[in-house]
């Protein structure tokens, strides 16, 4: 996202009249210096496999540890093993285990474990995806989890919620050094200050943050609790990527390309994703089939084919002014967010699922594809007495798009917008219910999409962070005030939440579907509480949400 939220240091709680929890699991680094100490995950699941993965540390300096035993059971006294193995783990990648189970009934619950001389990993459940006719399928969606801003509360509501599947759209970890983009009261008074002090840039350093984040108890629980289906945004790799560049690598930080591959490698150890067999480098875009209910499409929008971003404060002057610049940068045909080849992949992948049939086509992917027009400000209502001089420039280029009526974010699809309508004509031609589903912001959002003739294309849900600070942090104006400006400055936009951190719940049936932000009332507090939003719902055949 373009706004340089690095610089951010103040995170946003707000109450919420829900019976109180507790943490349960208060988010503290790992003390164990060896054993299961990152506990377990399961993820990209298909009908009849799924990838097990865990951590193991030997009590040695060993490089390898050989015997590490898997185990699938239906039941969770494990007295119907249905699949078991042995494989090993090696410093080479970070004694991190990963596990392809195959031979798996579709559409069925499975609980799993590690065991390394007679050291039992905590239990896991996972589940395969169904077959045939589906009445219903529920996904949790998350993004933008900051160790430093906060609880990660969102994550335990999640590893306690009914979902058949987590979806994860990015910014798992982020890159930055200890006091930079933080809230200082998480991180001094709190205890979560990450490792390692400063940005990341080694395959030691990538290594050592995930080992931070994946020491947190409500995260390890939301893993052992369901399947994952992830995909990177920016801060895995560095702010504000594209395929060539990034505005968060600089000069004395060694060689992109070489970061990238870093990067790319260590996201491939630590996360539940299932890795090509002979690179870490390969496209992590790829399908789900969810039965006749849905086709789950997850698209790379940040690194493998995205041209570079445009700025206004750059791009504007060089261009000779705001219409020159729309008409010849903005507007530019050859300028992609996913690159022709992922282009031409998610057609073929929609085309395919027309033929099948499947009843809804699930977009995941990292940045909003609605239509967001900065509105024009009401100075009057903003608070700016607490704003650096950085920020009140930043308040006033704001101004001054709002004023051009231009868009307001450029690093999500409106920075793309004839990539966005090629993609627009793609899913009049193939989908018949298309539901986009987006992270990066913060926020929720809820879109009804429209083509530039004004043709309903579908529909898009925007989760909001785990703890990463939101409109509210650069924008401090109350969120009434935002919600109704947004609303009349953006046609497309039916409804959104600025100024709240959580997660969204999406229940799809052959019928409808039915998405509900649940909001967490404190990030700063051991003990929460949960509000939701009242439910979008979205009925097969409308492309629109009613």
């Amino acid at each position: 996202m373009n706004i340089n939220r690095r610089r951010v240091l103040q995170g946003m709680t707000i109450g919420a009249g829900a019976t109180a929890m507790s943490a349960g699991r208060i988010s503290l680094a790992s003390t164990e210096s060896h054993g299961f100490t990152h506990g377990i995950a399961s993820g990209d699941p298909l009908s009849d496999r799924v990838i097990l993965w865990t951590r193991y540390l030997p009590k040695s300096a060993a490089d390898s540890v050989d015997q590490i035993v898997w185990q699938v059971s239906s039941d969770k006294s494990f007295k119907k093993i249905i699949a078991s193995g042995t494989t090993g783990t090696h410093s080479n990648r970070d004694y991190t285990v990963k596990v392809d189970v195959t031979g798996l009934d579709a559409g069925q619950r499975y609980f799993f474990r590690f065991i390394v001389n007679g050291d039992y990993s905590p239990m896991g459940s996972t589940q395969t995806l169904p077959t045939g006719d589906v009445s219903r399928f529920r996904m949790a969606v998350a993004s933008c989890s900051n160790y430093p801003q906060g609880y990660f509360h969102a994550y335990d509501d999640i590893a306690k919620s009914d979902v058949d599947v987590v979806l994860h759209l990015g910014d798992y970890i982020y890159e930055y050094a200890r006091g930079v983009y933080v809230n200082p009261i998480a991180e001094e008074t709190l205890g979560r200050a990450v490792e390692p002090v400063n940005e990341i840039l080694t395959t030691d350093d990538y290594r050592a943050r995930y080992a931070t984040y994946r020491s947190d108890k409500d995260l390890q629980a939301a893993h052992a609790a369901h399947p994952w289906i992830c995909v990177w945004d920016d801060h895995e790799l560095m702010n504000n990527t594209w395929k060539s560049g990034a505005e968060n690598h600089n000069e004395g930080e060694g060689d992109f390309d070489e970061r990238i591959a870093m990067a790319r490698k260590v996201y491939h150890e630590w996360m539940p994703i299932r890795t090509a067999a002979q690179t870490d480098q390969a496209p992590i875009y790829r399908q789900f089939q969810i039965g006749n209910l849905a086709d789950l499409i997850m698209l790379d929008t940040r690194l493998h084919g995205r041209d570079e971003q445009l700025i206004y404060q750059r791009d504007i002057p060089k261009a000779g002014g705001a219409e020159a610049f729309v008409k010849t940068m903005l507007m530019d045909p050859n300028r992609s967010i996913l690159g022709a080849e992922q282009e031409n992949w998610l057609a073929s992948q929609l085309a395919a699922g027309k033929d099948r049939g499947a009843t809804w086509q699930i977009i995941g992917q990292q940045v909003l594809m609605g239509k967001l027009i900065m509105p024009v400000l009401d100075e009057d209502a903003i608070d700016t007495s607490s704003l650096s001089e950085r920020y009140r420039k930043r308040l006033e280029g704001l101004r001054q798009i709002g004023e051009a009526g231009l868009p307001m974010n450029l690093d999500a699809w409106d920075g793309y917008p004839v990539c966005r309508e090629r993609i627009h004509a793609v899913f009049k031609q193939f989908a018949s219910n298309p539901v986009v589903l987006a992270g990066d912001t913060h926020n929720g959002w809820a879109f009804n999409m429209r083509d530039a003739k004004g043709d309903s294309i579908g529909v898009e849900i925007g989760t909001p962070g785990i703890t990463s600070p939101g409109m509210e942090a650069y924008l401090p104006a109350p969120p009434e005030m935002m919600q109704q400006s947004l609303r009349a400055s953006s046609e497309e936009l039916y409804d959104l939440d600025t100024s709240r951190r959580g997660w969204t719940h999406i229940e799809f049936t052959p019928e409808t579907t039915t998405s509900t932000w649940r909001f967490v009332s404190t990030i700063l507090e051991s003990t929460y509480s949960i509000s939701e939003s009242t439910p979008i719902v979205c009925k097969a055949g409308d492309k629109a949400f009613s």
